[in-house]
């Protein structure tokens, strides 16, 4: 992988997303702050949207927006070999899999996104 997608380049959009997810905006016409759920497209709950719910597409939902899983690492064993799995295995199995609701590494992580979707 190159500096453009490594973890430093990952957690900062991550940062900067949950930045811009909490950012308000004073509306006249609805006389009251609108948020991110005001405006979002959320297919899985289209009536009354979390933050959650929003579909924010992005390479980090690929770990549903969760600085945590990203971190992860597990052992990993194939065949004689032993290393460690971590988010570059992931993101190279949900590239390729995106509908999967757990990877083959030994992470196990969902590649669907936060809001429940692909």
């Amino acid at each position: 992988f190159s500096g453009v997608l490594s973890e430093e380049v990952l957690r900062a959009l991550l940062e900067l997303q949950e930045r811009l997810t909490n950012t308000t905006a004073w509306a006249p016409v609805a006389g009251r702050e609108v948020t991110l759920s005001d405006v979002c497209y959320a297919p899985l709950n289209p009536a009354e949207p979390g933050l959650g719910d929003c579909c924010v597409n992005s390479v980090t939902q690929y770990f549903q927006n969760n600085g945590t899983r990203l971190a992860m690492t597990a052992t990993q064993t194939n065949g004689k070999e032993t290393g460690t799995a971590d988010w570059r295995d992931h993101l190279i199995y949900c590239v390729n899999s995106p509908l999967s609701f757990k990877d083959i590494t030994a992470l196990e992580l969902s590649c669907m996104a936060e809001y429940g979707g692909p």
